[in-house]
């Protein structure tokens, strides 16, 4: 199929509108309203947000895309209580964030593992934060470690695990902390494609088996629609909401859709969005295939 006869990717099956249909009758897990960001810099007040409004349901996993300098990593730190904004609020549970909490877990894009502490030491460092005693914090620890398949790890150090690991370890470390919403700043955009392409894997499985809402922050075209229900486009200069997409891919998701004429054509009307007919395109995206083999990782 030419990429002239693509469908709309407003068409849905009857199941996958069934799935929005349920999705849109779940509590919201996050709500943001109003908000806005701005810089004092050497030349002026730089908007680097103006009023960004949207919401994620329980147990939705949204991606958020958008050009460079439209503020992506800007909004996830102030979703997750690490920035202020200037105006507007943020809600998780229906509770305002005023600061990092128990909420919200955070997976950057750098590997931010204590380098002294072991995989199983790391991932104990919340709950023991929290007042858990060590006996209950370590049981915890093993069945986090556990769901991200590096049991066999759980005594290394960080200097001895791949990129994909320390990342695994990551998300453990932060959904030890039972967070009702867990924000990734880009968290595979440091590892090459073949890692990058499992860790999509393995974070859909995982997501599959926790309770937990992801909002996923991406600059990556095919990631985005791979991973997620909805996907937030955002404008540059300053940053806004442009659409929200709902993603009519069926799950559970394989490497197979890739070249679904449903995927093809959210991927095509995504980058529309980002990049309109008659403007310059930067940095266009490689189709990368979502393969699984923990092996590599």
């Amino acid at each position: 199929m030419s990429t002239l006869e693509l469908p709309s990717y407003l068409d849905q099956t009857p199941e996958v509108a069934a799935r929005f249909s349920r999705l849109r009758e779940r509590p919201v897990a996050l709500e943001v309203r109003g908000l806005t960001k701005r810089f004092e810099t050497p030349r002026g007040v730089v908007t680097a947000l103006d009023d960004v409004s949207f919401s994620v349901h329980k147990r939705e996993l949204m991606c958020v895309i958008g050009p460079s300098g439209c503020g992506k990593s800007t909004l996830v730190r102030i979703l997750a209580g690490l920035e202020t904004p200037t105006s507007g609020e943020v809600l998780v549970g229906g509770t305002a964030v005023s600061g990092p909490g128990p909420d919200c877990g955070m997976v950057f894009q750098g590997y931010t593992l204590f380098p002294w502490l072991s995989v199983k030491e790391n991932v104990m460092f919340g709950p023991k934060m929290a007042g858990k005693s060590s006996f209950t914090a370590e049981s915890e620890a093993r069945e986090w470690i556990d769901l991200v398949g590096l049991s066999r790890f759980e005594n290394a150090y960080p200097h001895q695990l791949s990129g994909g690991m320390k990342q695994r370890v990551a998300i453990a470390r932060a959904l030890a902390n039972q967070p009702r919403v867990l924000f990734m700043d880009e968290p595979f955009g440091a590892l090459d494609a073949q890692t990058r392409c499992n860790m999509q894997s393995y974070l859909l499985e995982i997501w599959k088996n926790v309770d937990i809402t992801i909002v996923f922050i991406t600059h990556d075209l095919d990631e985005a629609v791979y991973l997620s229900d909805r996907i937030l486009v955002l404008d540059a200069n300053p940053g806004r909401v442009r659409e929200i997409v709902e993603v009519p891919v069926p799950r559970p998701r394989s490497e197979s859709q890739l070249f679904d004429p449903s995927f093809m054509a959210t991927r095509k009307h995504i980058d529309e969005l980002m990049h309109p007919p008659g403007q310059e395109q930067k940095d266009t995206p490689v189709m990368r295939l979502a393969v699984s083999n923990p092996d590599v990782v």
